[in-house]
């Protein structure tokens, strides 16, 4: 059950809906195994041959595309950056900003998504994975992002702040407690996120 339920941050990329031929499908394979390994052992044992084993394709097919467990792990964390959700734009500021952190809880506590995030720690040397975890955080930034400029569009926040700072002050409490404390994160948590943000960057308009 536990893997049924964490093997789906890949199942839910956008690339996992679309048609492919046996490339595409080698390839989904492949990471999603690669994933499945990180979340069930770490890095201990990633191996070209261990993830091919797991997703029932040749070594030589792997090796051709990646090289090294290094090369698997970014192409993974590459592929997690596109997973999509709908931005709210309810046209009430509070509610889009308190959409918009839970959907940040259910990524951040998926057991799957924080190994992952780990390895490409432990492998920052390595400049393509660090790349790789570069864009994700980035562009999960810029997505929230539209918040705060529809916001500021209809007046509802201040103009004058880098819409990146508003989102960190947003999530950054939320990432503290799932990743550091391990402190609970209930209703009350989540909305006393959304009023520190909105005291510090909203308008009196709504």
């Amino acid at each position: 059950m536990a893997r049924e339920r964490d093997a789906d941050l890949t199942e839910r990329s956008p690339r996992n809906r679309r048609p492919g031929g046996r490339s595409a499908r080698v390839r989904r394979d492949v990471l999603d195994a690669t994933v499945q390994h990180v979340f069930d052992r770490g890095l201990e044992g990633l191996t070209i041959a261990a993830v091919a084993k797991s997703a029932g394709v040749a070594e030589t097919t792997v090796y051709r595309r990646w090289p090294t467990p290094p090369a698997l792990i970014a192409d993974a964390m590459g592929d997690l950056a596109e997973l999509r959700n709908p931005i709210p734009d309810t046209g009430d500021v509070r509610t889009d900003l308190r959409q918009l952190l839970e959907q940040v809880v259910v990524l951040v506590s998926e057991p799957a998504l924080g190994r992952l995030l780990g390895a490409t720690l432990a492998l920052s040397a390595d400049q393509d994975v660090r790349a790789a975890r570069e864009r994700f955080w980035r562009l999960r930034f810029v997505a929230g992002s539209e918040i705060v400029d529809n916001a500021v569009r209809r007046g509802a926040m201040i103009a004058t702040v880098d819409p990146r700072t508003i989102i960190e002050t947003l999530v950054a409490p939320v990432y503290f407690r799932v990743t550091v404390t391990g402190g609970m994160i209930d209703d009350d948590f989540l909305q006393r996120c959304v009023d520190d943000v909105l005291i510090l960057y909203g308008t009196s308009d709504p």
